[in-house]
């Protein structure tokens, strides 16, 4: 589809931008929300948040994949997007119109498959490295995505506005900076389900300083690669400090992480009163066998299960995958680690 040129700020709009602000308060003084049923999830990776849909070795989302994903016993998926560069990066933003369309067809493909929906924006690059100065512009394509799915169900399908702040954007600056996408989607969906990660990749330490807004729908999320040192062993796009390749788990070491992390879970939620969810879990498939992966899915869903958080696999398929393309099956074991039945 034909992509609409993105260009940066220039100097007189940097001048003349100017992101409200949005007033937070402390992680323990939260409204209490209830949990988002999240249940068992799967991430919908390398489709449409590479720079082109089926790039990176991915290939275009089909209605029969939702089908397969409910027939597995999932719940919800959550469907990453990239918007920066569908999009204008000067006032009125536009999306590309081909893209929301596909985006849309997408997400109702997902809904007519009975599946709960989390959409979100994924690598919208330019946030990470001035995010104030991004910010109008990352509100503005929520103004159209909130506009595209006015109406939707409340109870199925939900906003995440950026996924893992990393760089400059920081806890610093995380409120001003989504506080134009969420006055947007509140302005047409005012008690929407709208997700929120915190700073560092949204790592499970996040949560103890992530600021929220006084929104009873806000919902906290955290993603899960520890050890890292395993999760991403031999994985070339963590150049320069790429994990060596050999690394076995669990240790004792990891273990004993373990328990600590998951007792960060059962903290969090007694202190805030709401409950986050694990938007993203895995272990990269390039040098991990399917069995050791199996191993590693098993024992984080048996950790963090007792806290009765949702947890979301990555990924579907492609890297890190749970459904196998080429022999058009499940990969042995995956889904009987994650607590769904073992496939027919």
């Amino acid at each position: 589809m034909d992509r609409l040129l993105v260009s940066g700020f220039s100097a007189m709009a940097l001048a003349a931008l100017a992101v409200p602000a949005w007033t937070g308060t402390a992680a323990d003084d939260h409204v209490a929300a209830s949990p988002l049923p999240v249940g068992t999830c799967i991430n919908m990776g390398n489709a449409l948040e590479p720079e082109f849909e089926g790039s990176w070795g991915g290939a275009p989302i089909e209605a029969e994949d939702f089908k397969r994903i409910k027939a597995a016993g999932f719940q919800t998926v959550r469907i990453p997007v990239r918007w920066h560069n569908k999009s204008m990066a000067q006032a009125p933003y536009t999306v590309d119109a081909a893209w929301m369309d596909r985006v849309q067809q997408v997400v109702d493909e997902a809904l007519a498959a009975d599946l709960n929906v989390i959409l979100n924006s994924h690598h919208f690059d330019p946030i990470h490295d001035t995010p104030l100065e991004v910010a109008e512009w990352h509100g503005g394509v929520w103004r159209q995505i909130a506009e595209r799915f006015a109406g939707y169900p409340e109870d199925t399908l939900w906003f995440e506005l950026e996924n893992e702040p990393h760089k400059n954007f920081d806890h610093s600056n995380l409120l001003q900076t989504l506080a134009p996408a969420l006055a947007e989607v509140r302005k047409l969906h005012p008690t929407r389900a709208v997700i929120i990660g915190g700073e560092d990749w949204s790592g499970i330490d996040s949560l103890a300083t992530l600021p929220l807004p006084d929104d009873p729908n806000v919902h906290p999320t955290f993603h899960y690669y520890n050890p890292f040192l395993y999760t991403h062993q031999g994985a070339s796009w963590t150049a320069p400090d790429i994990p060596p390749v050999g690394r076995k788990f669990p240790t004792e070491e990891d273990r004993e992480q373990l328990v600590k992390d998951v007792a960060k879970i059962r903290d969090y939620i007694a202190r805030t009163g709401k409950t986050p969810f694990m938007g993203e879990v895995g272990a990269y498939d390039g040098h991990i066998p399917t069995k050791d992966r199996v191993r590693y899915h098993r024992t984080i869903y048996d950790a963090f299960a007792p806290t009765g958080i949702g947890m979301c696999m990555w990924a579907y398929a492609n890297t890190f995958p749970f459904w196998d393309r080429a022999k058009q099956r499940w990969l042995p074991g995956m889904l009987e680690a994650i607590g769904l039945p073992k496939p027919e």
